[in-house]
């Protein structure tokens, strides 16, 4: 089952927000019940609060799920085996959100068991006439990289705050004004690592940083025109990571001297670049698992077995013999042994990024064939 392909898409035409939440928890059964099992209590609930908006129960009193459990089963609105669904759920949430211990999967898939038998009496008494519940599946066993607890959760939360605003949606923030403002709601096929963690602005603008690289590293050499501006900057313990920088980057520049604001906005400009660079070899990673890659900028080689055992010597590589010479002094003799981001090599004496590209070429030159 891939991201575009899972178990509650048919409730799509109903409620995709019902629907994406839905995808999340099956994401989680296998990865991180506890997460699973406390998120499944506000899929639930969202339900029971079409439920009640359908039964035109509009008393404002019953805002916990057992509160609404219980008035539904007061009015005669669920059978017992809905009820003992329901309370499943809300009593594994529960443990879940308080309980230091382990969860099992066995109890996730309990969990999901129970949100089936929810949902389909949902569709079936509440849903459209010709809409077909089928048949119950087990969640996949997950995807070849599974998202990070931190990152699922991110997730989870970006998508209960839209479902609970299409359910009931406050008058002072209209519901399409949330959708517009709450990230990765319904572009929800990104593969893992690439939901938005937080928003980098600078005046009007802003870019969105992904979770993988939460606390990437932001090399100084990939920063042409703002290198010099980042060392000094590291060495005042300033912008090293990415989870380092500010939520807005004006008056970076004031941590050292002799910068102004011009320095923020080329800066800016070029973390823009630097993030779709770097999003670009994330979807090409997970896109071919287990290779062997190297990076200049925007490009990258495949590296094969017979590129990587090409040595790095004047016969193989010309016009770069400061480089190889340096190369080689620090026990890298072959192709396979460089570094994955090549613009790391610049940092080698009298070798200028105008080396490296030219190292690059010929390693395309000779992956081509």
């Amino acid at each position: 089952m891939t991201l575009q392909s899972y178990f509650y898409k048919f409730i799509k035409p109903i409620s995709k927000e019902l629907a994406y939440v839905a995808r999340e928890l099956e994401n989680s059964v296998f990865t991180v019940p506890r997460t699973m099992l406390t998120h499944a209590r506000i899929f639930a609930n969202a339900i029971l609060e079409n439920v009640m908006e359908q039964e035109e129960i509009h008393d404002k009193h019953y805002n916990s799920l057992k509160e609404r459990i219980d008035i539904l089963d007061e009015n005669g609105l669920l059978t017992k085996e809905i009820c003992d669904a329901l309370h499943h759920v809300r009593l594994s949430g529960n443990q879940a959100a308080h309980q230091v211990r382990p969860f099992r999967y066995s109890e996730a898939l309990l969990s999901w068991e129970a949100i089936y038998t929810i949902v389909k009496w949902y569709i079936e008494v509440y849903g459209p006439v010709q809409m077909v519940v089928p048949e119950y599946q087990d969640p996949a066993l997950n995807q070849k990289e599974p998202y990070d607890t931190a990152e699922l959760e991110v997730r989870l939360q970006n998508l209960e705050a839209l479902l609970t605003a299409s359910v009931n949606p406050p008058k002072e923030e209209p519901y399409e004004e949330i959708a517009a403002t709450t990230p990765n709601i319904i572009s929800m096929n990104e593969p893992p690592g690439l939901t938005t963690i937080r928003k980098v602005t600078y005046k009007d603008r802003e870019l969105a940083i992904p979770y993988y690289l939460r606390d990437a590293f932001l090399l100084p050499q990939r920063f042409a025109k703002s290198e010099t501006f980042l060392i000094r900057l590291g060495a005042e313990q300033q912008a090293r990571i990415m989870s380092e920088l500010p939520n807005n980057l004006e008056g970076l520049h004031k941590h050292v001297k002799r910068y102004n604001a011009g320095n923020d906005d080329t800066f800016f400009n070029e973390l823009a670049v630097y993030i779709e660079e770097e999003n670009v070899r994330r979807r090409l990673a997970l896109a071919h698992p287990g290779e062997l890659f190297l990076f200049y900028k925007a490009e990258h080689i495949v590296v094969t077995e017979e590129l990587s055992r090409i040595p790095l010597n004047r016969e193989a590589f010309d016009r770069i013999p400061s480089l190889l010479r340096q190369l080689n002094e620090d026990q890298i003799e072959t192709v396979g042994q460089l570094p994955s981001e090549l613009v790391i090599l610049a940092k080698y004496e009298n070798v200028g990024i105008g080396t490296v590209e030219n190292l690059f070429e010929q390693l395309r030159r000779k992956q081509e064939g």
